[in-house]
């Protein structure tokens, strides 16, 4: 192996700017230049970025989206509504009711605890204006639409279509019209929910 001399003494010229220095205050580059001290300039860190990874798409410990069950809908108190006398059309007032025209549902009187004392099951609504509950919860249901009957036409406006719906029972008919009944704690739902 060979020996190299200190350069006590030695002079360099340097690369960059082609001026004599001490050798001993040389320095090399990162480019490979041999430069003094004072010229000296470290490699710029924009030549070489720091790896970055992508950016993560997946989630850890993910599970399917869970099928909804079907639930039925609230109808408020007394919000049935006989159409005339006569008549077998029904309005029923229901805020939001998300319900789509020309499906078929049940309807349902209140939750109720049967004879026994340990299941769960569903009411009659009450009788009003010659339409018994028992009719209205008949257990086939009924096709409904959208909006609310009057004037022997269905008005289809965004409110009532959104708050509203009709049906026709199968053998009732209204004494008086116009009368709201049906009591408290009904509902309307798919034809196969059980309580």
């Amino acid at each position: 192996m060979s020996k190299y001399a200190t350069g006590k003494y030695a002079k360099a010229i340097s690369d960059r700017s082609g001026m004599e220095f001490p050798y001993r205050e040389m320095v090399k580059e990162w480019n490979g230049a041999f430069v003094h001290v004072s010229e000296y300039e470290p490699k710029q860190p924009q030549l070489e970025p720091k790896p970055q990874s992508a950016d993560g798409v997946a989630l850890l410990n993910v599970r399917t989206d869970r099928t909804e069950p079907a639930t039925t809908v609230r109808i408020p108190d007394n919000g049935f509504e006989t159409y005339e006398a006569g008549s077998r059309i029904i309005n029923v007032f229901s805020p939001g009711h998300g319900l789509v025209s020309g499906t078929t549902y049940r309807f349902r009187g209140p939750p109720t605890i049967s004879a026994g004392g340990n299941v769960f099951q569903y009411s009659n609504p009450q009788n009003f204006d010659g339409i018994t509950g028992a009719n209205i919860a008949k257990s086939t249901g009924y096709a409904i639409t959208t909006g609310i009957y009057k004037n022997d036409a269905a008005i289809t406006t965004d409110y009532s279509t959104s708050n509203y719906f009709h049906f026709t029972v199968d053998t009732d008919t209204a004494t008086s019209g116009s009368v709201k009944g049906g009591g408290y704690g009904c509902s309307v739902g798919p034809v196969t929910i059980e309580a």
